[in-house]
């Protein structure tokens, strides 16, 4: 969600809020009444769906991270694996009569 999608939302459901505010203390009779019961309901219940929406997409990016940094972790390890093999490998070719040249007998 955009910060600019975020704050119509928002103004949105505030503004239905504000507006049964106004309606209920401005305007008599039964009808009002229930219209500004109906908006101020409306516009609770949306801030109150926003609220959700934002920490379901909190956990998303959040579940997003930590797959991001599994992948990372495996292939690190993949990698270091193919590097300790190749290592074994070398040293599988070596003839244990020869020696290193960087051992000193």
């Amino acid at each position: 969600m955009t910060p600019r999608q975020r704050l119509l939302a928002y103004g949105g459901a505030a503004a239905l809020v504000v507006a049964a505010v106004v309606i209920g203390v401005t305007l008599s009779g039964v009808f009002a009444k229930a219209v500004a019961l109906a908006l101020g309901g409306l516009g609770l219940v949306l801030a109150v769906s926003l609220v959700f929406l934002e920490v379901g997409l909190s956990e998303d990016h959040e579940r997003a991270r930590e797959e991001e940094s599994r992948r990372a972790r495996e292939e690190r390890e993949r990698v270091r694996r193919a590097e300790a093999q190749e290592g074994q490998v070398r040293l599988a070719r070596r003839r244990p009569w020869q020696r290193r040249r960087d051992t000193e007998h």
